[in-house]
């Protein structure tokens, strides 16, 4: 009988939240989540090339600009900076 009661009374609160998520979503307070993408990020990992076990570069779009960036374990440093319709051109063989 103690089994029955607990299960129960998780019904009950399992009920009563969501009665409040319902009357919330119709009063405009809670909003139903989308795991939808933004329409346009600013910020945007391109490529990365790792050079040794803790070095790494790092090419990343930060709006219009393209950022060469080195990782090592002291810290990171911007080496370039560049508009991305450089990088993102045609790629011309050699």
């Amino acid at each position: 009988m103690d089994f029955l009661e607990q299960l129960a009374t998780a019904g009950a609160v399992l009920a009563l939240l969501g009665v409040t998520l319902w009357w919330l979503r119709r009063r405009g307070v809670a909003v139903r989540w989308s795991p939808r993408r933004p329409a346009a990020r600013k910020l945007e990992h391109l490529e990365r090339l790792p050079l040794a076990p803790h070095h790494t570069l790092h090419l990343i779009r930060l709006g219009e600009t393209a950022l060469l960036v080195a990782s090592t374990p002291s810290g990171c440093a911007l080496l370039e900076s560049r508009p991305c319709r450089e990088i993102e051109g045609p790629e011309v063989s050699q």
